[in-house]
């Protein structure tokens, strides 16, 4: 019998607003004594960042092969607080804070259980195919209007 479901890429989800990505850490990620490498946070929280842009229902990739744009860094600011180790089973909360016609700022929160070991916040900037800040598509930032409208009274942190 086989299990289609082993063949399938793992995909996170929203939980209300908040978009949910659960990764392990593996050996590959860590240094010689167990700790988490500091830049594979970051890794963890791109492929969060892209789940959630998937889920969301916005395709970078026919995006940037048909040439309309893609998403690049512009801005980052993390602060670590404890160290993930090895095996630990992690999750990162991605929240979209803020949308304008050419960015969109996410704030991402690495988790082990319910604490909290790094949190980042991130612009990303949409690029015309020459590199040049262009509007993201109409559609794309109604999506993230969605994903900012908050409940009176709502705290904007995960």
């Amino acid at each position: 019998m086989v299990n289609d479901d082993l063949d399938r890429p793992y995909a996170g989800g929203f939980i209300g607003q908040a978009h949910h990505f659960a990764v392990r850490v593996y050996f590959e990620d860590t240094d010689l004594t167990g700790v988490v490498y500091h830049a594979n946070y970051l890794r963890y929280m791109e492929r969060a960042r892209s789940d959630m842009l998937r889920s969301a229902g916005i395709d970078q990739r026919a995006a940037h092969e048909s040439g309309v744009g893609a998403y690049a860094i512009s801005e980052l600011a993390i602060r670590y607080r404890r160290p993930a180790r090895l095996d630990d089973a992690l999750r990162i909360v991605s929240l979209v804070l803020r949308v304008g016609a050419a960015s969109c700022v996410i704030h991402q929160t690495v988790m082990r259980g319910d604490e909290d070991l790094a949190e980042a916040e991130v612009t990303a900037a949409f690029l015309s195919p020459e590199g040049r800040p262009r509007r993201q598509p109409r559609d794309w930032i109604m999506i993230f209007e969605r994903l900012t409208e908050r409940p009176t009274g709502s705290d904007t942190t995960a």
